[in-house]
């Protein structure tokens, strides 16, 4: 009996043993066109396994590269797509993640403020860029009470902030709120609870509850009356 541990090593398991020995075995074929046509049916073999995969745009191309892999790239035919897979294109790594390079100084802020901060400074003067502006603000004293709920924090306070990341470029409407975020997301969760707790309680003024009990005091209401009958 020979183990399996014994054999040569799969290099594509999930095609099995027989695709890689078929393969293996298309490099002896000497007849240019015999082999041709001999790697096409493994091929074909190959994308049968597979038929979920069929519809995919580039899963014949896949398939090339895993055939040329399996024969360890020495295999002389030519793929549909006219191209040879080679062994640096199946060792590709992947491309580096671009992370920011610099910090800043407010990191409670976060990055995107830096970038909403760089956009604004790319406008021109005017009513747009001034409402963006103050935009900015309201996200940043946003993000400045999530990360600092237990400390106050006033609006000269950001607005100082703001000043410093943009170099004394950027500075909001005087005597202007910068809650406006703040308030607009209590008022949407405050909407959004008054109206799932009005439908789960009441109905037509009365508690559903409270209907029931009507009903078991009315009917032995009148089995009272039907046992004072009786007395009579």
């Amino acid at each position: 009996m020979e183990y399996n541990s014994s054999r040569e090593l799969l290099v594509i398991p999930e095609y099995g043993r027989h695709i890689q020995k078929m393969v293996r075995y298309a490099r002896t074929i000497e007849n240019a066109d015999e082999r041709q046509a001999y790697v096409e049916q493994i091929a074909k073999l190959m994308m049968q396994m597979h038929p979920q995969n069929r519809n995919l745009e580039d899963y014949r191309d896949k398939i090339w590269k895993h055939l040329f892999r399996i024969a360890e790239y020495d295999l002389d035919v030519l793929p549909p797509s006219g191209h040879k897979p080679t062994p640096e294109e199946g060792r590709k790594k992947p491309q580096t993640v671009p992370y920011p390079a610099k910090g800043h100084k407010f990191r409670h802020y976060g990055h995107n403020v830096l970038t909403m901060i760089d956009k604004a400074l790319a406008m021109e003067d005017g009513p747009k860029k001034d409402g963006f502006v103050q935009v900015i603000g309201s996200y940043m004293k946003l993000a400045y009470k999530t990360w600092n709920r237990e400390h106050y924090v006033s609006d000269h306070i950001i607005i100082e902030d703001l000043a410093t990341l943009s170099g004394g470029k950027l500075i909001p409407i005087e005597d202007a709120s910068l809650d406006n975020l703040s308030k607009y997301n209590n008022r949407r969760s405050s909407n959004a609870g008054g109206g799932s707790k009005g439908g789960r309680s009441r109905d037509n003024g009365h508690y559903r509850s409270g209907g029931k009990n009507n009903n078991r005091r009315g009917g032995g209401g009148g089995r009272r009356s039907s046992g004072g009958g009786r007395r009579k």
